[in-house]
């Protein structure tokens, strides 16, 4: 049983061509805003605008000739397709998509547990896509009880999980994912444009993201007001009663615990090492020098996900592109289409 590479190809073009069209229509079909409405109903995170934005970034992402670029690096030759278990996250919309579109174009089988808090739109996409490619039904199964029957893993989750995942599956191919957040490092210089392409860095998917922005690293001395004004744009997400919620309970915490903190009603910073921050909040360090903030983002380098700044770093991306990664932009920076090829 096979799907040629080129039909893979253009069946996931055609959906990404057929989302492109859905999330730009104005207004939105009425059985997708009740699809949407769905979603939301089932994690009050996932907000039609939050959705809105997953869902057009994939559209961008999949089509014909970005999905060529991307493959063209690799050789994907005829294989005898194994079972590859892919245990999804829910931190974000479709954040267990960039696994099952690896999976399937590497010419493997996808056999996916998906998270309780995001069963509907991976399932939703498939749909679409087995409408377009019959082919595809047999090379997915989506499991609502653990997996089984598989020749490799991909599994995404906490610290805590991820060392159930490291013991369960040690006897397996596997790619075992763990907690690790995003950082920016600010110079002082600059711009307030780009300051705000930071704020979407921090803020787009209420920051549970692991490109989320949740520290960032600045010179001895900077002004946050600057900070706190391009993140005024951002005051809305107080309409989101789960966010107010978590900026009243974290702001409560810093308090009672006599923590020093800035914030402007919505937002709050403060000095810490840690690298996850709670939600509505971000920490920061201070530096001096590069040779200093060298050594610390050094020391947390298995934690950073990604480093956004307008500096010398490398592989340092621009503000505001954090949450927009590639189909190259492999989580943990392992390529999962590698490993999926070398099986």
């Amino acid at each position: 049983m096979e799907l040629e590479l080129h039909k893979r190809i253009a069946s996931w073009g055609q959906l990404g061509a057929e989302l492109n069209q859905i999330v730009h229509q104005d207004p939105l079909p009425a059985e997708f805003e009740a699809f949407l409405s769905a979603v939301e109903s089932k994690n009050g995170w996932f907000t039609r605008e939050q959705v809105l934005h997953a869902l057009k970034a994939w559209a961008e992402e999949l089509q014909a000739d970005s999905l060529k670029a991307w493959l063209a690096p690799y050789t994907i030759n005829k294989v005898t397709p194994k079972t590859i278990a892919v245990i999804a996250a829910g931190n974000i919309p479709l954040v267990g998509l960039h696994d099952t579109l690896s999976v399937l174009m590497s010419g493997h089988k996808l056999q996916i547990k998906l998270s309780s808090s995001d069963p509907l739109l991976l399932p939703y996409l498939f749909d679409r896509l087995i409408a377009i490619e019959p082919a595809w039904a047999d090379f997915i199964e989506v499991r609502k009880d653990a997996v089984s029957d598989y020749d490799a893993v991909i599994a995404t989750g906490s610290d805590n999980t991820a060392r159930y995942f490291s013991h369960y599956f040690k006897d397996k191919p596997h790619i075992i994912r763990k907690n690790r957040n995003s950082v920016a490092v600010l110079s002082g210089e600059e711009s307030e444009a780009e300051l705000s392409g930071l704020a979407n860095d921090i803020f787009r998917y209420y920051g549970l993201g692991c490109r989320s922005v949740s520290k960032i690293f600045v010179p001895e001395g900077y002004d946050f007001d600057k900070i706190f004004k391009a993140v005024y744009d951002w005051k809305h997400l107080l309409v989101h009663k789960k966010y107010e919620n978590n900026y009243d309970y974290n702001k409560a915490v810093f308090l009672m615990s006599q923590f020093d903190f800035l914030e402007n009603g919505f937002f709050m910073v403060k000095e810490d090492s840690s690298m996850a921050s709670p939600i509505a909040s971000v920490f920061y360090e201070t530096y001096s020098n590069a040779a200093e903030l060298d050594e610390k983002l050094s020391t947390q380098k298995e934690q950073i996900q990604c480093v956004v700044g307008n500096t010398n770093l490398p592989d340092a991306i621009a503000f505001g592109q954090s949450q927009q990664p590639g189909l190259s932009d492999y989580a943990d920076g392992v390529d999962t289409l590698d490993f999926l090829l070398k099986l």
